[in-house]
């Protein structure tokens, strides 16, 4: 399940709040299909939709498959994530399901004196609680750094980034801006998605645990960033299989406007 639902942590891939003004709200609709082949079987759908009020951002995603391992046995899963994100705290919910099964899990992330300390609750067991790096950037903020970065020539740089959905931890982030020969090409059966203006970068990022320092990523994602914060063309290979995510859809939407504080 964790290799499905991957992929859509490049859009929480990667200091504060203000950086990520350059991330405009949206609602992005994903196919997903098992290989990067051009005929790759359809295995599900997700949609990435986030929004801002003056408080902060609201994020909230929606991961369906269904992957047939043999021709009597399949297996449908899923993740529901509901979050809220501020400059110093994150706030979520998460439901995976995986055959009918729901396994809920609650957390928060708290910037405070210069610590950042986050405190995991899975269904059924007592909270886990520990203390995250100090660059540890929030899934939101994150976006704008990365663009940041990218937007400013930065061939390759790291970034650690806190994950909700896959290790409820810090990944440790590598990423590396590709040649725009790299990017996948669209698949032929898919329904053209109009982009707003703006710039793009082609990227690779390698995903590590960003506590324990991993020698070996847990997976690779490839992707197309866009300066407002929309991915296209992912591509999440961990090893063993490759899922990818292709836009189906796209709403952008305005920034509020906030008074000044």
């Amino acid at each position: 399940m964790r290799s499905v639902v991957s992929f859509l942590f490049a859009a929480a891939v990667l200091s504060p709040l203000a950086a990520a003004a350059q991330v405009q709200p949206h609602r992005a609709e994903y196919t997903l299909r098992l290989g990067a082949a051009a005929n790759a079987p359809r295995i599900g759908t997700a949609v990435h939709d986030l929004t801002q009020d003056c408080a902060g951002w609201h994020l909230k995603r929606d991961i369906r498959t269904e992957i047939a391992l043999t021709a009597s046995w399949k297996m449908t899963l899923a993740s529901k994530l509901d979050s809220e994100e501020t400059r110093n705290a994150f706030r979520y919910g998460v439901v995976q399901t995986q055959n009918g099964n729901p396994r809920e899990i609650k957390g928060k992330v708290q910037r405070r004196a210069g610590e950042m300390r986050a405190e995991i609750v899975y269904e059924g067991s007592p909270p886990a609680q520990f203390v995250l790096p100090p660059p540890t950037l929030m899934p939101v903020a994150a976006i704008g750094h990365l663009i940041e970065r990218l937007g400013a020539g930065a061939a390759s740089f790291p970034a650690l980034m806190f994950d909700a959905e896959v290790i409820g931890d810090a990944f440790l982030i590598e990423v590396t801006e590709q040649d725009r020969a790299a990017v996948r090409s669209a698949r032929p059966a898919d329904r053209p998605v109009a982009m707003p203006a703006g710039k793009s970068w082609p990227v690779f990022m390698s995903f590590t645990r960003g506590r324990n320092q991993d020698q070996k990523p847990l997976f690779t994602v490839s992707a197309l960033v866009f300066d407002n914060g929309v991915l296209d063309r992912l591509t999440v290979d961990t090893g063993l299989l490759a899922v990818t995510a292709d836009l189906a859809s796209l709403e952008m939407r305005k920034a509020p406007v906030c008074p000044r504080s």
